[in-house]
């Protein structure tokens, strides 16, 4: 059974860090592109970043240079580095796997 949870979630003061973790089990984590999305309130899920096996890593251009995504392939575990938050970022935060799954998310509060 494919599960993914996610952790790290938070409120947090704009300009400041956080960092998810997606711990993952039931699937081939090592041989899988991972990927996060997020969902603002009353808008529609967005993709935010993906990795694949390779470590090749992609972001939507609103967290390019300021977001970093990572696995260790060890831990099963995906992770997401956010620097210099902003309001906007303001959103629940899922990790999926290539088949669809998704967690059940962990909040992400961005306000002073």
């Amino acid at each position: 059974q494919v599960q993914l949870v996610e952790s790290g979630g938070g409120l947090v003061q704009p300009g400041g860090s956080l960092r998810l973790s997606c711990a993952t089990s039931g699937f081939t984590f090592r041989y899988s592109t991972m990927t996060w999305l997020r969902q603002a309130p009353g808008k529609e899920l967005e993709w935010v970043s993906e990795i694949n096996t390779s470590g090749n890593t992609k972001y939507a251009d609103s967290v390019k240079g300021r977001f970093t995504i990572s696995r260790n392939n060890g831990k099963n575990t995906l992770y997401l580095q956010m620097n210099s938050l902003k309001s906007d970022d303001t959103a629940v935060y899922f990790c999926t796997e290539p088949g669809g799954v998704r967690g059940q998310g962990t909040q992400v509060t961005v306000s002073s």
